[in-house]
């Protein structure tokens, strides 16, 4: 992975997403993990993508079961959509999604191609949902995903486990640490 054709994908690193008690208890670890990816991004000029969940009070963006519940939640504007407070969001580039895949219906496949990158690093909630969804459709749009795996948490750690491992069975993501993904991205001296 050079730092050239590489972006970094930030997921829901939202305050409503660390309501949850489980991800609650993992937040520091995520957050700090994902301060960690955005300075060594930022270090080797690497673009960043803050990937967040928000819905329209209408109705017109909820989910099936969301309709199906007849209750919506991340409206534009509500305190629970903003990042997580102590992420420094300066000079990230920022895309809403109402799915849980990033790729659904946003721009971010329009403005990678744009830029060259051919592989996705990926952080944040929940494994089971977002992250797995976002990696599934990477593959599909023939973009080459690696998920830091202490960068992003679950509401349950099995289910993050099971994800993980299915996705690099299936070879749709490959799994990467943090100090990984870090060394990568340090220019070599020469």
């Amino acid at each position: 992975m050079s730092r050239h054709d590489s972006a970094l994908l930030l997921i829901d690193l939202q305050e409503a997403f660390f309501e949850e008690p489980a991800l609650a208890a993992m937040r520091d670890e995520v957050v700090g993990a994902a301060r960690a990816l955005a300075e060594a991004a930022r270090r080797a000029e690497v673009p960043i993508f803050l990937i967040s969940t928000e819905h329209s009070r209408d109705r017109s963006t909820w989910t099936l079961s969301m309709l199906d519940d007849d209750q919506g939640y991340l409206f534009h504007g509500d305190a629970g959509t903003a990042v997580v407070s102590d992420l420094d969001a300066e000079g990230m580039t920022r895309i809403e999604k109402t799915r849980d895949s990033a790729w659904f219906g946003t721009d971010l496949l329009l403005r990678l191609r744009n830029l060259g990158v051919e592989q996705v690093v990926m952080a944040g909630v929940s494994t089971h949902a977002c992250i797995a969804q976002t990696a599934r459709d990477a593959y599909a749009n023939n973009v080459r995903a690696t998920i830091v795996t202490d960068a992003v948490a679950d509401e349950r750690e099995d289910h993050k486990d099971m994800i993980l491992e299915q996705l690099a069975g299936d070879r749709q993501a490959e799994l990467a640490t943090l100090a990984e993904v870090r060394e990568r991205w340090t220019p070599t001296r020469g």
